[in-house]
């Protein structure tokens, strides 16, 4: 039986190829995102190539009712979800006090309130049938506080918290939800972010390789993935624990600053 998936932030990134790895085993699409021109493009591509049905909704999930609205949209349209993909998010570099207050509150309706509120939405549902997967998309930036991009990472800690915690209310259900939390990763994240002019960004992961391995951490109802590091930053993660805060703040904030 063809399994739908809704998927946010669909139309670029490790969205689109999240979009693409699902179409490939055969399922339907729900998908979301505020570029109508590139959703359509990727609908007709994926229909053309897969033989299946992909909804489009276009939609800027920063604005207050938008969760809302989607989950309107596919209740009236009598589209069952079987997946719910949480990718949509977006970051930005500079100091907190510095930076624009409108970016950062959007960043916070996008990162943290609405996935929260799609979340809420579709869950019922799942529960329910007793049946259904959820994938929140984090970050490796979730496991620390981040100078120069303060707001970001805390959404993501949010996003981690808040994931692993709803895991472990469901663990008596079939139920279940993943958080992929990527590195670095080749997306329009980083010139969006202004992140691809730090040394963090010099060597990224492939967007593909990523979304791969999130989708099968959620097949297979994973709590945790992380995806798209290096070996020296799976080393610098594992000693995160016994780092003394100052200096991993101090770490970070180089790692991040584009004048370093």
């Amino acid at each position: 039986m063809k399994k739908t998936a809704l998927i946010t932030g669909a139309s670029s990134g490790i969205g689109k190829e999240f979009a693409k790895i699902h179409a490939k085993t055969g399922g339907n699409l729900v998908i979301v995102a505020r570029s109508k021109d590139k959703l359509l493009a990727l609908k007709e591509a994926l229909e053309k190539e897969y033989k299946i049905h992909v909804s489009v909704i276009e939609k800027d999930l920063t604005e207050k009712d938008a969760a809302k609205e989607v989950f309107n949209f596919v209740k009236y349209s009598k589209i069952e979800i079987d997946y719910l993909i949480n990718n949509a998010g977006f970051g930005g570099i500079g100091k907190f006090h510095e930076r624009k207050l409108e970016e950062d509150l959007n960043m916070i309706q996008l990162n943290v309130v609405a996935l929260t509120a799609l979340t809420r939405l579709f869950l019922p549902t799942f529960v329910e049938k007793n049946s259904g997967k959820i994938l929140n998309v984090s970050s490796t930036a979730s496991l620390m506080a981040g100078p120069m991009q303060a707001v970001y990472f805390a959404t993501k800690a949010y996003v981690t918290s808040f994931s692993n915690a709803i895991a472990e209310e469901l663990s008596e259900t079939n139920v279940t939800v993943t958080t992929l939390m990527p590195g670095a990763t080749e997306t329009y994240f980083g010139k969006t972010s202004g992140m691809d002019k730090t040394s963090l960004f010099k060597n990224t992961a492939d967007a593909n390789s990523v979304a791969k391995d999130g989708y099968n951490a959620m097949l297979n109802g994973d709590l945790d993935v992380i995806s798209g590091v290096s070996l020296a930053q799976k080393l610098m993660l594992k000693a995160i624990p016994i780092t003394p805060k100052k200096v991993l703040l101090k770490q970070v904030k180089k790692m991040q600053d584009p004048n370093s």
